[in-house]
């Protein structure tokens, strides 16, 4: 690209955000073709995160917590509020127990494959969005089967396809056809893409997906409503509500998560919990998991970096997660570092991911058509050093925690 196209390029990028900045669409409200289930669960979880003040609860509502068989939302906040930050030890051990009756010593292992980077959000923390100048590229049919096979080739039974939110590049009809490969080779398959309507998630079950993970990044609306500024993501309730759509679509699994720092994060880890406890309490044949990713940086914008949860404070989290919901899911990307990671699957943690990329086509060499990553990572093990790690800690790696029949 010449200089005179790129400076033209970036006036015309610059034209395009001003009139998005005029016309921008209303964050709460629903564009057409977009499902309305109907569902009050949204209403509950921000009346109920509005209303939380971590700072009112002291130690003797955290030992309270602590002592319950059966712990409530109250006890799920004294959890996440600072009094309980000084008793991090007790709580880290007290889920190391919970997650060894529910889970024994097992350990999940997986990897995500990113098969397109296109994207028609505008989210301004995130590497894919639309006005980031990074390499798009999207794997055909044959390339995705040639990814799939180099990956299944170290041992892994499950794998969690993903793609950039552009319905336009990644029809519904690519993905699906992209589970159906999959099923060559992995026995579980989950997906992190763009929210659906209920019928597209039964869709993409009949072609072999097993469960389905969104991510709110924040709950607090207003905060939503300034890091998402153009496309259909910026529909907060569309995106509120995917769980359940994917649950009534025939989804067996749903996952759930913030991103941690984009906001206040013990409300957004409190919305995520409670999100999760509702569902559960509505479809309790839902298997449900959690993601605790922490914001790491993104190509061309230095802005965006981690804010401050630190590493004490994502083990409150992680713990508090676990002893909430005790028979949940919990999943450690590679955000974070291989330390952090150990640290978390030993004690509360019970999935984690292997041999990670976030770029496009990189698990095949000779793939030319290769695009840029969605974010840094900061743990690049490959699937065997992850096992054996797993094993000098006297964990149980499991490739797949579930068999069709």
């Amino acid at each position: 690209m010449s200089a005179e196209n790129h400076v033209n390029e970036s006036i015309l990028s610059d034209q395009i955000r001003e009139d998005q900045k005029e016309n921008r669409i209303d964050h709460m409200t629903y564009l057409p073709g977009m499902e309305d289930i109907g569902s009050q669960i949204m209403d509950q979880v921000i009346q109920e995160m509005n209303n939380y003040d971590y700072r009112q609860y002291t130690e003797a509502h955290v030992r309270k917590a602590l002592a319950s068989s059966h712990r409530t939302p109250e006890d799920f906040k004294a959890l996440l509020s600072p009094a309980a930050l000084p008793l991090l030890e007790e709580i880290a051990q007290q889920a190391k127990k919970e997650k060894e009756r529910y889970f024994g010593n097992s350990i999940t292992m997986f990897t995500p494959i990113y098969i397109a980077n296109y994207c028609e959000n505008y989210c301004i923390y995130c590497g894919f969005n639309c006005h980031n100048k990074i390499r798009r590229a999207q794997l055909n049919d044959d390339e995705i089967r040639r990814e799939m096979e180099a990956i299944a080739k170290s041992g892994l039974k499950e794998i969690l396809i993903l793609t950039g939110e552009s319905r336009r590049k990644s029809t519904v009809e690519y993905i699906g056809k992209a589970c159906e490969i999959a099923r060559d080779y992995f026995r579980v398959i989950g997906l992190e893409v763009y929210p659906m309507n209920s019928q597209e998630y039964a869709y993409l079950h009949q072609c072999g997906a097993d469960y389905v993970t969104v991510f709110q990044e924040t709950y607090n609306s207003d905060k939503y409503e300034t890091l998402h500024l153009a496309g259909h993501k910026r529909i907060f309730p569309y995106r509120f509500n995917a769980q359940e759509r994917a649950i009534m679509g025939g989804m067996r699994g749903v996952g759930f998560g913030a991103l941690l720092g984009l906001d206040d994060f013990r409300k957004d880890a409190f919305a995520t919990g409670y999100h999760a406890w509702l569902l559960q309490k509505k479809y309790p044949h839902a298997e449900i998991a959690f993601s605790c990713p922490r914001l790491r940086p993104i190509i061309n914008n230095d802005r965006i970096n981690p804010m401050d949860v630190h590493e004490a404070q994502l083990l409150q989290v992680v713990c508090a997660y676990r002893l909430f919901m005790p028979f949940a899911s919990i999943t450690i990307s590679t955000r974070e570092c291989k330390r952090v990671r150990d640290n978390l699957v030993n004690i509360a943690a019970t999935k984690i991911s292997a041999g990670v990329s976030t770029g496009i086509g990189e698990h095949v060499e000779d793939l030319e058509d290769k695009g840029d990553e969605q974010f840094e990572i900061s743990d690049g093990r490959s699937v065997k050093e992850v096992y054996d790690d797993l094993t000098a800690l006297h964990l149980q790696p499991v490739m797949a925690d579930y068999l069709y029949v």
